[in-house]
Formats: C-alpha cells, structure tokens, sequence
C-alpha cells in the first residue's frame, strides 16, 4: 500500500526521536512489552520520542496472537480507567460548588487514561488503521465480556471524531482507479457480489458510476463506495442491472443510455471497514453524489436507490408461523389454495397452509400461478413491514432505518427485484426503491427521527389501504 506524506513525516519524526526512548527489556514476553510500552506513552512528554514510542507500540501490539491483543485490550479496560479517588473527589467538589472550573476539572477526573493512549497510538505510522482493526478485533466478544464496552465506546468516540465528514474525501472510482483500489472493491462489494474483473467493468461502464469515500489516514482504502446505474425510470429488478454487456455492441449501448438517462439509480452501497461499525458516512455519500451527478449529466431528476429488505422473509416466516390474525384477505387465501394445488393440506390449513407450501417451494418464482397468487400479499406485507405498522419507532428494517432517516420515501415496492439466492433468502425476492427528492429531504429526516413517520408514495398508501379488515380476515388458527 501506497504510504501517505503524514505517514512518512510521522516515520522520520519517529526514526528522530527512537534513541530518546527507553524501551522495555528484550526479554519480557510480548505482551508485557507492549503494557510497558502503553504505561509509558501515556506518562511520555517529548514529541519526538513519543511518536516513536507510539510507533513500538503499535508494532507490537499488531504483531500479537489474537488472545494476547484480547489480553492487551483487557488491560485497557482495567489499568486504563479513571481514577477512582480523583473522580470521586472531583464530584463532591462540582456537587457542592457546581461552578465552571469545577465542571472542568470533573470532566478531566471522567475522561480515562485510555483515551489519552488511544490519542498518541493514533500518531504512530499507521496508527490510525491498527486502531480500526483493534476496534474490530472487539466486537466478536463484547457480548462475552461487556467489561470490553468501555475500550469500544472509547474507540467509537475517538474515531467518530477523527472521521468525521470534514476529513473525508469523496472520490470517483472508475477503470483508470489504481487496481489495489479496484481490488478492494471487488472484495468489499456486500449487496451484489462483484464476480471477477470483467463484473467489475461492467459496474464501471459509461452508464454506471461508482464514488467512494476516502480519508486522509486510509490512502488506498475506501471507507464505503456506491454502485449507480443511469437509466430511463425506476429500474424494478436488479440483476437486468448486473448483466454483462454485449462484446460488440455494449459500449456504445452504454454510452446511449447514459445520453438519454433521466434516472440515477443507487443500487448498492458497501461499508468497507468493519472496524467504523456505528459511524456512518452514508448519509453525506448520498447527498454528495447526487450533487455530482447533477453537475455531471444534467439530464437526471429521479434519483432513487434500489434497495434489499434483509429483515423481511424473517418477519414473514415469524407472522406465518404465529398464525398472525389478519395476515391475509379472503380472495388472497383462495388463490394461494388454488396455486398451491392441494400442498397446501401437508402443512396445515390457512396461512399456515397455502402460504407456507407456495413460499417454501424454491420453484415458485417459476410458476406463473404461484407468482400470480404471491404478488398481492408479498407486495402489501412488505408494505406493512417496511412502514412500521404498529410500531411507534418506525421500521425495524436496517437498510428502510438508513435511507428513511436520510431524508427518503417509499417510492415503490418491486415483486422478484432480486430473484438470487440473497434475494430469495432475505427477502423472497422483493426490493423497494427508496426516492430522494432534494427538496423534502431535510422534512422527510426530521419527521422520521423526531416522531418515527415514514414518508412514502401514494402507491404506498394504496397497498396500506388494502390490508384485510378485521371482519375479512381469518383467525389466528387459520
């Protein structure tokens, strides 16, 4: 990897700085070398030496086995805390003077020596992204150890600050990206899987784009990227999106359609470094882009996402399961049972019935009665699901949750957009667009962070509206 001018300033200061710096003795085992190391930053006063303290330390802490770093973070947690004399002292002194010196001096007594440490392991060559996997190598076993909570919570607070959207570059990528780049995306991609270099042409073709964000301590590391197709309207179905263009004809097809587009369809975004889970970048990559894409081809004014519904299937099968009272209207179970074609009586009778025997065959998409009787309720259930019926806080569905709070709407919900085995598993195929109008962006994101409403298309609506009335629907045993 390519190394950045800070990261070569920080070297020749540490280089400068090493023979001031008494390291621990050679004979320690690792892990006490790298305890020593961090009690002795945290105490470090030269500039010099301290980068290069914080440089050994760094080295050694990412040349541990994995249950010693476990072991290093431990120690974090526990020799690393606030004093607990000096905090207490410092809370009777705010509690009986609560003056702003006292507050001061309250906050100083909060804040962990960690932190501090954290602070100067960030200016060690590289430091910025040993700090990032160190986060990452916490989250598989914070439930085990929640004592663990307090390093994360650090971690996110630092990192929150030190990638904010003022640090962050945005930067498109295309075929003329150098490939440790292209790579990456290759290996990030997390909606759509990128089959091979000629997969990833196809995503960088005229009438796609792909932008990434980038920050100054990650050079040749995109911190989230996202795939767009130009097209005419909405697209519906993802993998039209995916096919490979023709040898002979697909460029210059391409480039037409990238003339003629009206439409900017996002239609996936990938979070490239796990170790940044809880800070989020998106909703600035979206508003960013599309402000790029305007300048760029003046001809786009729909810009919408393409969008998974990851939680869907298990709500569904969860409602099926229950027998869930008013899942289904009467002419909705009368032709699940006519497509189910008698299979139906092998699971039950009801929603637990015909539902269940269409859904749980792997042909159904296949069959045109099957996708004729599952198209009405999927569409609407999905409705119900992705507005939040019943619940005050909106959707409990991730992806609805990040574009919803963006400052999106429901535009429309597609039957089979996804007919892979992702699509299938996640959501029996169905995806929705999410559209962002420029102008009711900031309106849509206060209503839905403030009182949970979720904006959406009349289309919408008019699914909602058909949901089966009490006297209409069946029973909870079906």
């Amino acid at each position: 990897m390519a190394t950045s001018w800070l990261d070569r300033m920080l070297s020749s200061v540490a280089d400068r700085g090493l023979p001031w710096v008494k390291l621990p003795s050679a004979s320690a085992t690792p892990l006490r070398r790298a305890a020593g190391m961090a009690k002795a930053l945290v105490g470090e006063q030269g500039e010099a030496s301290g980068v290069a303290l914080a440089r050994e330390l760094v080295g050694g802490y990412e040349a541990l086995p994995p249950e010693e770093k476990l072991a290093f973070l431990r120690l974090l947690a526990t020799e690393f805390a606030p004093d607990e004399a000096r905090l207490k002292a410092a809370m009777t002194a705010y509690a009986e003077d609560p003056s702003p010196d006292r507050l001061l001096a309250l906050a100083e007594a909060v804040e962990p020596p960690r932190q501090e440490l954290l602070r100067r392991m960030n200016m060690a060559p590289g430091g910025t992204a040993a700090l990032v996997r160190m986060r990452e190598t916490l989250f598989p076993v914070l439930k085990k150890e929640p004592a663990l909570k307090v390093v994360d919570a650090d971690l996110r607070h630092l990192l929150g600050s030190w990638f904010n959207r003022g640090f962050l570059e945005l930067r498109r990528i295309d075929w003329h990206t150098p490939a440790a780049i292209l790579e990456k995306l290759i290996t990030y991609e997390a909606v759509h899987a990128i089959e091979g270099w000629d997969d990833l042409r196809r995503r960088l073709a005229p009438d796609r784009r792909c932008f990434g964000f980038f920050h100054p301590a990650l050079r040749d590391e995109p911190l989230i990227f996202v795939e767009i197709a130009l097209t005419r309207g909405l697209a519906g179905a993802v993998q039209p999106l995916l096919e490979p263009l023709d040898p002979a004809t697909g460029a210059a097809a391409a480039q037409e359609t990238a003339r003629a587009a009206d439409t900017a369809i996002f239609y996936s975004i990938s979070n490239c470094q796990p170790g940044l889970r809880g800070i989020s970048f998106g909703n600035f990559l979206i508003k960013q882009v599309v402000t790029e894409l305007q300048q760029e081809v003046p001809s786009l004014k729909v810009f919408s996402t393409l969008s998974p519904i990851p939680g869907f299937r298990a709500w569904l099968d969860r409602r099926i399961a229950a027998g869930a009272p008013g899942l289904l209207a009467a002419d909705e179970r009368k032709a699940l049972a006519q497509a189910a074609d008698g299979k139906a009586a092998a699971h039950g009778r009801g929603t637990k019935g015909a539902f269940k025997a269409l859904l749980s065959r792997s042909d159904w998409p296949d069959d045109p009665a099957a996708r004729k009787a599952l198209k009405g309720p999927l569409t609407r259930l999905c409705a119900e699901y992705l507005v939040g019926s019943g619940s005050k806080r909106g959707p409990a569905d991730p992806v609805a949750r990040f574009h919803l709070g963006n400052g999106a709407r429901i535009e429309r919900i597609n039957f089979l957009g996804d007919t892979s085995p992702n699509g299938m598993r996640q959501s029996y195929g169905t995806m929705v667009n999410y559209r962002y109008e420029l102008a009711d962006i900031e309106a849509n994101h206060e209503a839905f962070v403030k009182t949970g409403k979720v904006a959406r298309a009349s289309a919408i609506d008019k699914l909602l509206a058909a949901s089966p009335k009490p006297a209409e629907a069946e029973s909870p045993k079906g």
